[in-house]
């Protein structure tokens, strides 16, 4: 990537950004976030409440990028055929025919996953990883871009299920939208009349070209002192005494991807320290299994990344351009 590219790519980036947030009103970092996830080819979970707009955030998205959106809520009743789609026998034809499932859109939208049981989440795997669905035999590849935009309530709520560690991974980042600040609040009360889903935010870009920009970015120069903090950041993960599983690989290569992405998204064709300790947080925490006593003290995956983050020393001053 280019300078020239870096730049382009950032003046895009922000009109995706101020697009959404005609709809997600107060909500600048989360969107940007969004974004993020989707230009670095992964997949977003949402913790938080019911009412905090994720679905206007899914569809405000798909609507940016003239992208197809669904909406699939988990229950605990669902089965894994209603999200991939199921083979039903054609008797005019004899022979099966295969009828796809929400998951074929560009942003679907999981919500509140984690009501359905561990059997149905564990449908999302394949496509999260490899964007396609097998079903007899036969692979399906999904729509590009393609991204899940998971929510979950808050694990101590009644009749959820905890995400499986591999569930987890296959998210690139965490995030939450929370609820709007007052003045945020006095706008959506001004607009009441309104209804949300009513609202058509203008096409940005097309599909294809997200795709392109994907790509784009992963061109952005990685300096070899940024791979040695990331992996020293990993590494930091997995020796913290209250920590029984760290950063997987996986979570390693998010981070990466991530850093990309923001510094492209900030007019940059190189990633400095800057962007990787933004992002620590919001792709490493939740990859981050705890040890039982820790938890009882009070000590969060947020907060080993925090201190991680002040003990870990950055490269030095120098760009790594």
């Amino acid at each position: 990537m280019t300078a020239g590219e870096a730049a382009q790519f950032a003046e895009v980036f922000e009109r995706l950004v101020s697009g959404v947030e005609r709809v997600l009103l107060g909500k600048h970092h989360v969107i940007r976030m969004a974004f993020t996830a989707l230009l670095s080819g992964g997949h977003l979970l949402l913790e938080d409440v019911p009412g905090t707009g994720k679905t206007s955030l899914a569809r405000a998205i798909a609507q940016s990028v003239q992208g197809t959106s669904n909406r699939i809520q988990f229950t605990p009743d669902l089965l894994p055929g209603d999200i991939t789609g199921v083979s039903i026998y054609d008797q005019r034809n004899g022979a099966f025919e295969f009828h796809r499932g929400p998951v074929f859109a560009n942003i679907v939208l999981a919500d509140e996953i984690n009501r359905a049981s561990p059997k149905t989440q564990a449908a999302l795997l394949e496509v999260m990883e490899e964007e396609q669905i097998t079903a007899d035999g036969v692979t399906h590849p999904v729509a590009e871009p393609f991204m899940v935009i998971a929510t979950q309530n808050p694990i101590e709520q009644a009749g959820t299920y905890r995400l499986p560690e591999a569930q987890l991974d296959r998210f690139i980042m965490k995030a939450s939208i929370g609820y709007p600040d007052h003045a945020s609040t006095i706008r959506i009360l001004e607009g009441a009349g309104r209804r949300a889903h009513a609202v058509v935010i203008p096409a940005v870009v097309s599909a294809a070209t997200v795709v392109e920009l994907a790509a784009l970015a992963r061109t952005v120069h990685v300096d070899p002192s940024i791979n040695d903090y990331v992996s020293r950041l990993v590494d930091a993960t997995r020796t913290t005494t209250e920590v029984r599983l760290g950063a997987s690989v996986r979570g390693a290569l998010a981070l990466i991807r991530t850093a990309k992405t923001l510094a492209a998204a900030n007019g940059r064709h190189y990633v400095i320290p800057d962007d990787v300790k933004q992002l620590a947080e919001a792709v490493l925490a939740h990859r981050l299994l705890l040890d039982p006593e820790a938890e009882f003290d009070g000590v969060t995956p947020s907060s080993i990344v925090a201190r991680i983050l002040i003990e870990t020393p950055p490269p030095g001053d120098r760009q790594a351009a």
